[in-house]
C-alpha cells in the first residue's frame, strides 16, 4: 500500500496553465534573489517567529514538560499502537509520509503560474525549488546539530538523537512550502483550505508516526516541525521576491501577555 494523500489527489485535478502569471504580473519564481538585503532578512525573520505554526508547536513541547506528559504520552502511543498497529509499521509509514511530504511540494511547484511552459518557465520553477530545497535542508541540517548538541536518548533506546525529529521537520518545511506555494494558485478558496488541512494533516501524521515507532517522544516531533515551519516561511519570505500580499496570524508579545493579529491580503487572481 502506498501513501497518496487528499492532497496529491486534489491538485493532480489543477490545470498546469489557468492562470500564467502571479496577480502582480510576475512569474513564480522569475524573482528570486539571493541578496534580498538584511532588511529584508530580519523582516522574513520576524514574521516566521511570529507565525503560529511556529510558536504554538514550540509551546506544546514546553507545555508537555509538566507532569511528566512527554514521557507518558510516549509511553502510551507505543504500547497502544492506535493509528499504525505497530511500532515496525509507524517506522515505515513515518518514512512513506514524509516522502509524501517531498511530493507534494513537488507538486505544488510545478502548478505555480511561472508562464507558458518553456525555457523560462523552466528557468523560473528551478529558481524557486532551489530555495524551497535551501529551506529544507536548512531545516533538516540545523535538527541534526540539535540532536548531536542536545543527546537526549530515544524513547526505544536506539540512541540518544532523539530532540528534535528530523523526520517531523523534514515533513513539516515541505508542507509548509507546498501550503505557501498554494497561495500563488489561483483557486477556490474552499479548495485551498482543503488542500491546506490535508498538507498539515500530513505533517501531523508524520509527527506522530515517529512517537509510535518509538523514535520520538511528542516534544521533539513538535520541536522538529517548529523548525521546519520557520525555514519555510524564513526563506520563502525572505528570497522568493514575492509580494507578500497572503493572509498572516501573528503573535506579538506585549507587556503581562501578547497579542494575536491577523491580516487579510485584498487582491484578486487572475
Amino acid at each position: 500500500m502506498r501513501a497518496r494523500p487528499a492532497a496529491v489527489a486534489a491538485l493532480s485535478a489543477l490545470p498546469l496553465a489557468g492562470c500564467a502569471t502571479l496577480p502582480n504580473g510576475s512569474r513564480w519564481g522569475g524573482d528570486v534573489t539571493i541578496a534580498p538585503g538584511w532588511a529584508q532578512v530580519r523582516t522574513a525573520a520576524a514574521q516566521a517567529a511570529r507565525d503560529p505554526w511556529v510558536w504554538a508547536p514550540l509551546a506544546g513541547a514546553a507545555a508537555l514538560q509538566v507532569g511528566n506528559s512527554d514521557h507518558r504520552l510516549s509511553h502510551w502511543g507505543r504500547t497502544h499502537d492506535p493509528v499504525f498497529g505497530s511500532e515496525a509499521n509507524a517506522t515505515l509509514w513515518s518514512d512513506r509520509l514524509r516522502s509524501v511530504s517531498v511530493g507534494v511540494d513537488i507538486t505544488t511547484v510545478l502548478f505555480t503560474p511561472s508562464g507558458d511552459v518553456g525555457g523560462e518557465w523552466l528557468l523560473d520553477k528551478a529558481k524557486g525549488y532551489l530555495v524551497n530545497l535551501a529551506a529544507a535542508s536548512t531545516a533538516i541540517e540545523s535538527t541534526s546539530l540539535l540532536q548531536h548538541g542536545v543527546s537526549r536518548e530515544r524513547p526505544n533506546g536506539a540512541n540518544d538523537h532523539s530532540f528534535p525529529s528530523d523526520h517531523a521537520a523534514a515533513s513539516a518545511v515541505y508542507t509548509r512550502l507546498a501550503t505557501l506555494n498554494l497561495r500563488e494558485i489561483p483557486m477556490s478558496g474552499d479548495t485551498r483550505e482543503a488542500l491546506e488541512v490535508s498538507l498539515h494533516a500530513l505533517s501531523f501524521a508524520t509527527a506522530w508516526a515517529r512517537v509510535e515507532g518509538g523514535w520520538h517522544y511528542p516534544s521533539d516531533t513538535l520541536a522538529g516541525m517548529a523548525i521546519g515551519n520557520f525555514c519555510a516561511e524564513f526563506f520563502t519570505d525572505a528570497f522568493m521576491g514575492l509580494d507578500g500580499s497572503r493572509d498572516r496570524f501573528g503573535f506579538s508579545p506585549l507587556p503581562g501577555g501578547g497579542a494575536l493579529t491577523f491580516a487579510v491580503a485584498l487582491g484578486g487572481g487572475s
